[in-house]
C-alpha cells in the first residue's frame, strides 16, 4: 500500500477515535461480516476483498473506504449515477465503498447500511455518506467533516432526520415548546391585561410556587377564588416560602426578588374568577404551567434555559423593549459551544456579568456537573462556582428563579450595575470562566463605557491570571471603528492574550439583524507579539430558519460544530477558507474576513473549465460583431 494511503487511513482511524466508534480495519471480528468479505474482491474474481474500516453502531453497519487523492473521491457514469465498472470501483472512494455497501447488503442480515467515501487529507478532504437498504438501493447523503453523527449517541437521530426525513423526538418538543409559549401569552394578554415586563414574571412566579407543591405547602387546587385569602396572596406565600427553601440570602436580596411579584398579589383582575374561565385568570394560568412546563423543567437534565426561552417568545410576539434596550438572548447552542471552547472543567468557577435570564450559568452547571461523580464537588459546583450579575430588576428576578428551578442549591447572583463593580474585588470570587453576552449598540463617544469592548475589557480585568473568557458580540466591535473603540482593543491586547474571534453566521440572533461573533481571550497575561491567533468563518454551521418556528437545528450541526472544535483546539488543520492562522495588531480588525487570502492552488479541472468560459464569451462575443473586442493592436473601441 502507498504511503499516502497509510496516512490516510491513520487520520480516518484518529476520526473515528474522536467520535468514539469503534471499527475494524482490513476484515470483521463479526463472523457474518468476515464471512461476507471473503467473497467481496472489487476485481468481481469472487475471492476476498477488504474495505478500509467496516464494523456495527447498533444496528447500523457502516463500511470505509479511503483515497488519498482527492481527485479519486467518486467517478459518474452518463447518467450522473455513481459508476459500477471495476476501474471506477478500484480506483475511487465512494465508488469502493459503494460496491462494498451493496455487497454487504446483499450477503448479510443487516437491514441498515452507512457506507463512507473518503479522500484527501487532515487539512483538506471529502468525506461522503451513502444509505445503502436490504434492497441494495442507495440514496447519497450530504458530505460532513467527521463521523461524530454516525456514534451511538447521535445515529438514531441522524437515520431519523437525514434518512426518514422525519421530526426527531426533540424537535417535536421544540415545537411544542412554542406552541405551548404562543397560547400562554395570549391568555396572560385576554385575561391578565398584563405589561410585557410582567408576563415573564409572572410565569417564573408561578413556577417557584409550584415549586412548593412538592413539599405539600401548595396546590392548584387551593386556588378557589377566595375574596378573603386571594389566589395572588397563596402564589405569593409559596414563593416566599420557597425563596427561603432554596436559601436566597441575604434577607435585602429575597425582598427584591419577592417585590418583583407583588404584582401577583396586587393585580384585583388576576385574583377575580373570569366569567368566560369559570376561574381566577391566576388558576388558569398555574393550571396551564403545571402541565405544559413545570415537570419539563423539573424532571430534565438539559442545558435548555427554559424560562429564557418563555422570555424570548414574550417579546418575540409583543415586540417589547429587547431590541430598544440592546437585550438578545442567547441561543441554546452558543451557551453549550462557550462550554465546549472553555473546556470546562468540574473545579472551574463560572463569571457571567451580564447574565440576563442566566442562560450560561445553567448551560455551565450542567457541563461542569456531567463530569463529576463525586457528591461534594457537585454540591460545590451547584452552591459556590456560579456567579453572575444582572442590573436589571425584572431580568434578576428571572435569573434567580431559572437557577432555583434547575437546582443550583444557592444562587450566587447579584442584582447590580457590573462597571460599579470593582475589578479587584470581583477577582477574589476566583473565577476561572468567564461568559458574556453584553449589551449591544448602547455605548457612544459621549458614553463609551458601554461600548461592548468595555463590558469586555472590565470582565477580564475580573477574572484571575489564565482564566478563559468568552463573549459574544457584534462583529463591529472587533473592528474598533471609533477611536474610543480602538483605544479599548490597544488596552486590552496590554493586559490581555486574544486567542481568536470565530465569525457567526447573521441568523444566530433572528429576527434582531446583529451580526454576531464570538471572541476568546485569557486573562492577564498581555499579548505577546509573535502570539498567532486563530480567525474561524462559522457562517455555515448547520442552523437555518424554519417559518413559524425561527432558529432550529439541522442534522448537520453536530458535524459542524466538531469540525469547529477539532480546529480550534489544533486536532486538525483546516483550509484557510475556514481557519486563518496569524498575528495581530490592534488596528487590525479582529474578523476572519480580514486576513482571510485564497491559498488553494487552482487544479487541471478549474484551468480548463476558465479557457472553456473564456472561449464561450469569446464566441459569443464575435457572433454579436464584437469581435474587436479581442484585438491586440489597443485600438479596440468600447461601444
Amino acid at each position: 500500500m502507498a504511503k499516502k494511503e497509510v496516512k490516510t487511513d491513520l487520520w480516518v482511524y484518529d476520526l473515528l477515535k474522536q467520535a468514539g466508534i469503534d471499527l475494524d480495519p482490513q476484515g470483521s471480528t463479526i463472523k457474518e461480516i468476515d464471512e461476507a468479505l471473503k467473497s467481496a474482491s472489487k476485481r468481481g474474481t469472487g475471492n476476498v476483498g477488504f474495505p478500509e474500516y467496516v464494523g456495527v453502531v447498533k444496528d447500523y453497519l457502516l463500511v470505509i473506504e479511503d483515497k488519498s487523492d482527492l481527485s479519486k473521491h467518486i467517478k459518474r457514469d452518463d447518467n450522473g449515477n455513481i459508476s459500477e465498472d471495476t476501474s471506477s470501483i478500484i480506483d475511487y472512494a465512494v465508488n469502493g465503498a459503494f460496491f462494498y455497501g451493496k455487497h454487504l447488503a446483499r450477503t448479510t442480515s443487516y437491514k441498515k447500511i452507512i457506507a463512507f467515501g473518503v479522500s484527501g487529507d487532515e487539512k483538506k478532504h471529502k468525506i461522503a455518506p451513502l444509505y445503502i437498504d436490504e434492497t441494495e438501493f442507495y440514496r447519497e447523503l450530504p458530505e460532513v467533516e467527521s463521523f461524530i453523527s454516525f456514534n451511538e449517541e447521535n445515529i438514531d437521530e441522524y437515520y431519523i432526520r437525514e434518512i426518514l426525513k422525519e421530526t426527531t423526538a426533540q424537535e417535536k418538543e421544540t415545537a411544542e415548546i412554542l406552541k405551548d409559549a404562543s397560547i400562554l401569552h395570549e391568555d396572560l394578554r385576554n385575561y391578565g391585561n398584563l405589561l410585557d415586563t410582567e408576563k415573564p414574571l409572572i410565569v417564573s412566579g408561578i413556577l417557584l410556587a409550584l415549586r412548593e407543591s412538592e413539599y405539600k405547602n401548595f396546590s392548584v387546587d387551593d386556588l378557589t377564588g377566595d375574596s378573603v385569602k386571594t389566589d395572588g396572596q397563596k402564589i405569593y406565600d409559596a414563593i416566599n416560602a420557597n425563596l427561603r427553601r432554596a436559601n436566597v440570602s441575604p434577607e435585602v436580596k429575597k425582598d427584591k426578588i419577592l417585590s418583583q411579584f407583588a404584582f401577583i398579589r396586587d393585580t384585583v383582575k388576576l385574583n377575580e374568577i373570569d366569567p368566560k374561565l369559570k376561574k381566577t385568570p391566576l388558576r388558569h394560568f398555574a393550571e396551564y404551567l403545571n402541565t405544559k412546563i413545570y415537570r419539563s423543567i423539573r424532571y430534565m437534565s438539559s442545558a435548555e434555559d427554559y424560562i429564557g426561552r418563555f422570555y424570548g417568545e414574550f417579546m418575540s410576539y409583543s415586540g417589547g423593549d429587547g431590541q430598544t434596550l440592546g437585550i438578545i438572548l442567547t441561543p441554546k447552542h452558543i451557551t453549550q459551544l462557550f462550554c465546549d471552547l472553555a473546556d470546562l472543567q468540574p473545579t472551574d468557577i463560572v463569571f457571567d456579568p451580564c447574565c440576563g435570564t442566566a442562560g450560561f450559568l445553567i448551560a455551565a452547571m450542567h457541563n461542569m456537573l456531567a463530569k463529576t461523580d463525586d457528591r461534594a464537588q457537585k454540591k460545590s459546583i451547584r452552591q459556590r462556582q456560579l456567579h453572575g450579575i444582572e442590573m436589571r430588576p425584572n431580568m434578576f428576578t428571572i435569573a434567580t428563579t431559572n437557577m432555583i428551578l434547575r437546582g443550583d442549591g444557592k444562587s450566587n447572583l447579584i442584582n447590580d450595575d457590573f462597571f460599579k463593580q470593582d475589578a479587584g474585588k470581583l477577582q477574589l470570587k476566583q473565577a476561572t470562566v468567564g461568559m458574556m453576552n453584553p449589551p449591544y449598540s448602547q455605548g457612544s463617544r459621549q458614553n463609551p463605557d458601554l461600548y461592548e469592548m468595555s463590558f469586555v475589557e472590565h470582565l477580564l480585568d475580573s477574572l484571575v491570571v489564565g482564566a478563559r473568557c468568552i463573549v459574544i458580540v457584534p462583529q463591529s466591535s472587533m473592528t474598533g471603528k471609533t477611536k474610543e473603540e480602538q483605544a479599548l482593543k490597544e488596552n486590552i491586547l496590554k493586559h490581555h492574550t486574544l486567542e481568536g474571534v470565530i465569525s457567526l453566521s447573521k441568523d444566530t440572533f433572528y429576527g434582531v439583524g446583529t451580526i454576531p461573533c464570538i471572541a476568546v481571550f485569557t486573562a492577564g497575561e498581555p499579548h505577546p507579539e509573535a502570539k498567532v491567533c486563530k480567525f474561524i468563518n462559522f457562517e455555515n454551521d448547520g442552523y437555518k430558519v424554519a417559518a413559524h418556528v425561527g432558529l432550529v437545528e439541522t442534522e448537520s450541526a453536530k458535524d459542524k460544530k466538531q469540525h469547529l472544535l477539532d480546529v480550534w483546539f489544533d486536532r486538525i488543520e483546516a483550509e484557510t477558507k475556514f481557519c486563518v492562522k496569524t498575528t495581530i495588531e490592534a488596528t487590525d480588525e479582529w474578523l476572519h474576513s480580514f486576513y482571510y487570502f485564497n491559498d488553494e492552488i487552482p487544479t487541471e479541472a478549474d484551468f480548463i473549465k476558465t479557457i472553456g468560459d473564456y472561449l464561450t464569451f469569446e464566441f459569443s462575443m464575435v457572433m454579436q460583431g464584437r469581435e474587436y473586442l479581442f484585438k491586440e493592436d489597443g485600438n479596440a473601441q468600447l461601444g
